[in-house]
């Protein structure tokens, strides 16, 4: 059976990382890009490199992703963000996989975190694998590969044989300190109702004090220090300090939505 590659990716604005990602992956049979309304160029990009586009209202990140992969014809997916791109390397090992009868039903990438210009090698953040690459079908009759229905960091859930390729995605996610805080404060507000259901909040001020304060200060001890962040010079400081924030607005967020839902329940019993 003939290995074909779709490459599905979900865009909004994103201009100034689509022409990269669309030039990383020009060997695919199949490029699907789904717009949530762009008023950029990023359209205008997508067409240039003959990408096949869909115009569909913003889901959820989940959602979205699994529709663009309902519209790829491949037998093997590539799902990538719009500020990701394959390395030379990744982009010659996927073509030399797919020339043969791969020997796993799905692969995790390497990914190679870009902050403020400087590729961060410490700290838990790479090699940071992702399930990216993927059968349409990992069986006859099975199922398409799907990502989970959830707020925030989605993952593929797919039955079969996982094995994890050499070379990297390179994630050029956080190129200023304020487009890296933006994104942590939308990440920390997405993440309130995951933390709610899994009963991490509580009332206790020694919890409150913990989640807010000392998880915060563990995580930062263990990425900085532990995981050799400090190695990653003033952009790896910065990266974890602001991560450990994260942590902090995250649980906040969520007990702040738990107070207003209790104050909410006594008000009107």
């Amino acid at each position: 059976m003939t290995q074909t590659l779709s490459v599905a990716i979900i865009t909004l604005n994103e201009e100034a990382n689509l022409a990269r990602t669309l030039a990383s992956v020009q060997f695919a049979h199949e490029i699907i890009v789904v717009d949530s309304g762009s008023t950029d160029r990023t359209l205008e990009i997508a067409a240039s490199f003959k990408a096949r586009l869909f115009l569909e209202p913003w889901r959820g990140f989940a959602a979205q992703k699994n529709f663009a992969i309902e519209q790829c014809t491949g037998t093997w997916i590539l799902s990538l963000d719009a500020d990701e791109a394959l390395s030379p390397q990744l982009q010659t090992e996927i073509r030399n996989l797919l020339s043969l009868p791969p020997s796993a039903d799905a692969y995790l990438l390497r990914r190679r975190n870009i902050f403020l210009d400087r590729w961060i090698r410490h700290g838990g953040y790479y090699p940071d694998p992702k399930l990216r690459l993927f059968r349409r079908h990992a069986a006859n009759f099975a199922p398409p590969a799907r990502f989970t229905d959830r707020p925030v960091h989605e993952t593929i859930t797919l039955d079969g044989d996982l094995e994890t390729l050499r070379f990297d995605i390179v994630h050029h996610a956080y190129p200023t300190v304020e487009n890296y805080v933006e994104h942590l404060n939308h990440y920390s507000t997405l993440g309130i109702q995951t933390l709610i259901d899994k009963g991490r909040i509580s009332r206790s001020p020694i919890a409150f004090l913990w989640n807010v304060l000392l998880l915060p200060t563990f995580v930062f001890f263990r990425n900085y220090l532990l995981r050799f962040g400090l190695l990653d010079g003033r952009e790896g400081l910065l990266l974890h300090l602001y991560h450990a924030t994260y942590t902090s607005w995250q649980y906040a967020k969520a007990w702040e939505r738990t107070r207003k839902q209790s104050q909410a329940t006594v008000q009107h019993p």
